[in-house]
């Protein structure tokens, strides 16, 4: 944001990092949590003055920012209640009818499915264009990655609230680890 806001051209640089995935689920959370709760904290500062904000970003850097930044944070932590809410109109949709036109459930229920698959598409996408086909298959277990996500956001959103000096480390090295125990067990 403070480049941005210096006016300096912000992109993206089309590479490979060779980073290592995190493969351990906790260890997953606590990395996850830490960058979610920077997005909350980034955006909460950011956002203490709005007006302020515009002046200096325009409207256009504005949206954006709440989009990405802002968005990202709050659709993580919406997405368990969305999904509770889909739930249950699948195991009471005649009850819940009563409250709500048709239309609306109509709509709803498309905008989560088709989110849910759109997001499925852009995981294959990224396998197709890497041609890492054997991976084609985990790109369906998006829904469930979405939840860990959540999972993190609400970890992070306590850690924001209760310990906002707090930065959760992540264990490095995970993949090396179990491979080189792969090795030791097999021989």
């Amino acid at each position: 944001m403070r480049v941005y806001d210096k006016q300096y051209k912000v992109g993206v640089v089309n590479s490979t990092t060779l980073e290592e995935a995190n493969n351990e689920f906790f260890n997953w959370i606590r990395q996850r949590s830490r960058w979610i709760k920077g997005y909350m904290q980034t955006y909460l500062v950011h956002m203490r003055k709005p007006v302020d904000l515009i002046r200096r970003i325009g409207w256009g850097g504005f949206f954006g920012f709440n989009f990405f930044i802002g968005g990202t944070a709050f659709t993580f932590l919406l997405y368990p209640v969305l999904l509770l809410f889909f739930i249950l109109y699948l195991i009471f949709s005649f009850q819940v009818r009563q409250y709500f036109p048709d239309w609306v459930l109509y709509i709803s229920t498309f905008n989560f499915i088709a989110g849910n698959v759109m997001m499925v598409y852009v995981n294959m996408m990224a396998v197709f264009k890497r041609r890492y086909y054997e991976l084609i298959m985990y790109s369906m277990l998006n829904p469930l990655y979405w939840l860990m996500h959540s999972v993190a956001a609400y970890k992070g959103l306590w850690q924001l609230i209760y310990k906002p000096f707090y930065w959760e480390k992540t264990n490095h090295g995970l993949s090396k680890l179990s491979s080189a125990s792969a090795v030791n067990t097999a021989a």
